[in-house]
């Protein structure tokens, strides 16, 4: 079951993912929560929208500063990941460029390719961007746009889109200004032009040229506007990974965003110990791994030893750059990632939070262990354990079983066996038990398990929860706890046992397999 609860009310992009964890669907909102949950809401969906729905099996997301960003991080997602529900724009006008004419007054056109006469900036990998820039620099700077200047002023001019070279309203000086200021966006060099720009307009007031002054601020806060775009797609030469972390209550939690060649196209979260050195060690061990490839540029947000890009240099058999910015573009994609990951932790932190007062805990259930039991008309059985850390699966900690002393259909002898397992190893080993145990079943799981954490002298709070009404069995009640079937409490419980389901019934099937090929 999809817990909807987990999509916050923030402006990005949404990933709907099938059973194999391949995105079928990406789109964009202001809210991302009441978009998500429109999905499963209307009963007017069209054909299309139906089968995507019900194809439907996990939900990922970016956060985003606003709506400009969403839009060209959903573009970039779409090209890089390419998925059935999306439209598929063979003939994409990706890779144009940005071309300013040799003309008496320029002009600011597409160019397929570079060609001809001109200054050419670029190539630009997203229309949309490109589009916007174009048009938001024609808007600003009043760049003409007829092909061959008219013997009269246009409707452009009237409405005030348009400086009307045509008719001698601009300086050929003046034109020539607003377009190397034009070019200096094109170039990258936004904060320069702010720089010119404020100067002229302070000096306008100076003079008591008051609406000359106006047109300036506007253009400034216009230009500003635009730069805003810049966040979620850069135009640089290379690939980068931007890195930053979270610690709470002891543990780091870290994500990446992939970018290439400025291109947000990934990201990857982790969550570990803290340790004196973490990151350090973390970017050694992450970097060494085979399949792992070094981008030239890595982002940090705080400083490491030199040494550590010695040592990727050396590997990679490359110029690698560790930076680690204080402003700009880069500072604001790594508050970028801080967001994404607060966002998902706390939102988890909440599920553990609601458990824990649902079930009248005494201490919040920071680790959650699930046991399953599957097997094919009493053949083939074997047993799940999933481990929920900080509301979050832990596939580090996954085990499986297969049933070695029950023959036939028996889950509750079944269940006695995998508990006693689990947990005789645990205490041999010295190792943390968990905060709270869940069983996928009824009252006779709930009872078999406990006895089996008796004879081992094991106090660990239990439950277990039935599928056909969702009732959650505690020991020592004859009756159930309803919960509110809205709830974080039960929708966690609900994602908890699922996990657990699946990775039984994943694991019965290899042996399946396994048995049909013997």
């Amino acid at each position: 079951m999809i817990d909807l609860t987990k999509i916050p009310k923030k402006t990005g992009c949404y990933m709907f993912k099938d059973n194999l964890d391949k995105i079928i669907y990406i789109g964009k909102a202001k809210d991302l929560s009441k978009r998500v949950k429109s999905y499963f809401k209307k009963n007017n969906l069209d054909e299309k929208t139906r089968i995507l729905v019900s194809n439907i099996k996990d939900i990922d997301f970016f956060v985003t500063d606003n709506e400009i960003e969403a839009l060209i991080l959903e573009n970039n997602l779409i090209k890089k990941n390419k998925p059935k529900y999306n439209i598929d724009l063979k003939d994409s006008k990706r890779y144009a460029y940005i071309k300013v004419t040799e003309e008496e007054f320029p002009r600011i056109l597409i160019a397929r390719k570079i060609d001809g006469e001109g200054k050419f900036y670029g190539p630009f990998v997203s229309a949309v961007s490109r589009d916007y820039i174009i048009e938001a620099l024609n808007k600003v700077f009043k760049i003409r746009t007829c092909k061959k200047l008219p013997h009269k002023e246009c409707i452009r001019y009237s409405i005030g889109l348009c400086s009307a070279p045509c008719i001698l309203k601009i300086s050929k000086s003046d034109y020539e200004k607003n377009i190397k200021s034009a070019e200096l966006i094109l170039k990258g060099k936004i904060n320069d032009l702010i720089r010119i720009l404020f100067n002229e307009m302070k000096e306008f007031s100076r003079n008591q040229e008051y609406e000359r002054a106006l047109g300036i601020k506007s253009q400034i806060e216009a230009i500003k506007n635009l730069e805003e775009r810049q966040k979620m797609e850069r135009q640089i030469k290379y690939d980068e990974d931007l890195i930053n972390y979270v610690l709470y209550e002891g543990r780091i939690y870290l994500m990446i965003f992939k970018s290439k060649k400025g291109i947000i196209e990934n990201k990857i979260d982790f969550d570990f110990e803290e340790s004196p050195n973490f990151l350090e060690e973390f970017i050694v061990q992450y970097y060494s791994e085979k399949e792992t490839i070094i981008p030239k540029r890595i982002i940090l947000p705080i400083k490491v030893e030199k040494i550590l890009q010695d040592y990727l240099q050396k590997i990679s058999k490359r110029r690698i750059k560790i930076e680690t910015p204080i402003k700009g573009d880069k500072k604001n994609l790594l508050d970028l990632i801080k967001k994404n990951i607060e966002i998902n932790l706390f939102e988890n932190i909440e599920k553990v939070e609601d458990l824990a007062k649902e079930l009248r805990l005494n201490d919040y259930p920071k680790t959650i262990e699930c046991f399953d039991i599957s097997h094919l008309s009493g053949t083939l059985t074997v047993a799940s354990m999933v481990q929920f850390r900080n509301g979050k699966p832990d596939k580090s900690n996954y085990r499986r079983f297969k049933i070695k002393t029950v023959e036939g259909i028996d889950d509750f002898a079944s269940i006695r066996e995998v508990i006693r397992r689990r947990y005789t190893k645990l205490i041999l080993n010295k190792e943390s038990l968990p905060n709270l145990i869940v069983i996928d079943g009824g009252k006779g799981q709930l009872s078999s398990a406990l006895k089996e954490l008796e004879k081992l002298n094991i106090k660990i709070p239990i439950v277990s929860i039935a599928k056909r009404e969702e009732e959650i069995f505690e020991p020592g009640k004859s009756e159930p706890i309803v919960l509110n079937k809205k709830g974080k409490a039960l929708r966690f419980l609900q994602e908890i046992r699922d996990e657990a389901h699946r990775f039984a019934i994943s694991y019965n099937k290899v042996l399946r397999k396994k048995k049909m090929f013997e």
